[in-house]
């Protein structure tokens, strides 16, 4: 099946994804764009897992005020390198996840800073923010959030830590 500029530009639109990645994708796919998101989604996958053990140095901390101004977040994400930093994906990523903190409220990054023992009564997937439903999209969880990201970046992103701050709390 011959893979048209259109369908190729549609799941750009999107995933976000290289062309050449989306061509290829709707190739092995049969120009079936959702098995195609699908696909990419899985490679996305993939490509973070490779890139897991590069260093992160560079990065941005996002803030997040809540209007009323009584709820406020802080996030520093890593990357490697501050041209990612300053990318539009890349920022909009960091606002995202201070959202989520808002949202959530949750008590560690990962399930590694999950203490079971002291939190028996508490869900893993409540408490670690990678672990949590993404809340504009709660088919995904935050890590599949980051992954996409890295995905289109190319780029390893890590969640370093993060404030939130409530009034009267």
């Amino acid at each position: 099946m011959a893979i048209t500029a259109q369908q190729v530009k549609e799941l750009r639109e999107k995933t976000g994804a290289g062309v050449m990645d989306c061509k290829a994708a709707l190739a092995e796919m049969n120009g079936d764009v959702e098995k195609a998101i699908e696909h990419l989604r899985k490679s996305g996958v993939l490509k973070a897992a490779k890139k897991a053990d590069r260093p992160t140095g560079e990065g941005i901390i996002s803030s997040y005020v809540h209007a009323g101004a009584k709820l406020a977040v802080l996030v520093e994400i890593n990357c490697e390198t501050d041209f990612v930093a300053r990318t539009d994906e890349f920022k909009e990523l960091a606002h995202n996840i201070a959202m989520q903190v808002a949202a959530i409220c949750p008590q560690c990054i990962s399930r590694e800073d999950f203490n079971l023992e002291e939190n028996e009564d508490t869900n893993p997937e409540q408490a670690c923010l990678l672990l949590q439903p993404y809340i504009r999209e709660p088919e995904k969880t935050i890590q599949n959030l980051i992954n996409e990201t890295v995905a289109k970046v190319g780029e390893n992103i890590k969640v370093s830590r993060f404030a939130r701050f409530e009034l009267g709390c």
